[in-house]
């Protein structure tokens, strides 16, 4: 699990570092070089990529750092047995939902890609765009089952307040 939140967060800073510089360098030219804004349409769109995948791909790192919503003031005050028992409820809950999700995320990516639906300014498919879905939500199923079947316990986790990133 090491290599892959590694390689998660070597993803999503990649995508936010890109997003940031691109997006910085859009912005300089239409107001140095209005004439060439119309050819950097695509940024806009890439941007747009970039984000979605961030929000899809951080799902997982933001469950496994206790940044989800636990209901911890209710747990915490629960008895260790019934604890034990209302987090096994909702680990299984969300593993549930989340392997839902990524099911409809394979159907809906395979749908677009068989509909050939480009997106207009980068010219690809717009399966790039959903293809995210399903491995965002099958991280965050994996990341649950590992809270199910591992000693692993996000809500055990210390949030400091003050660190809202």
């Amino acid at each position: 699990m090491r290599a892959v939140r590694g390689i998660e967060g070597i993803v999503l800073g990649a995508i936010m570092l890109a997003m940031s510089f691109v997006y910085t360098f859009n912005v300089g030219v239409r107001e140095l070089a209005p004439s060439f804004a119309p050819q950097l349409a695509w940024i806009e769109e890439l941007c747009l990529f970039g984000l979605v995948w961030m929000i899809f791909l951080s799902l997982a790192l933001g469950l496994e750092g206790g940044r989800h919503i636990g209901m911890r003031m209710v747990l915490t005050r629960m008895p260790p047995a019934s604890r034990r028992a209302a987090k096994l409820t909702i680990n299984l809950a969300g593993l549930v939902f989340a392997a839902y999700l990524a099911k409809i995320g394979v159907d809906i990516t395979i749908f677009v890609a068989k509909s050939g639906q480009t997106s207009p300014t980068l010219n690809i498919s717009m399966a790039w765009l959903y293809i995210v879905m399903p491995a965002g939500f099958g991280l965050l199923a994996l990341r649950y089952l590992l809270e199910i079947v591992t000693p692993a316990d996000r809500f055990a986790v210390k949030v400091d307040p003050v660190h809202h990133v």
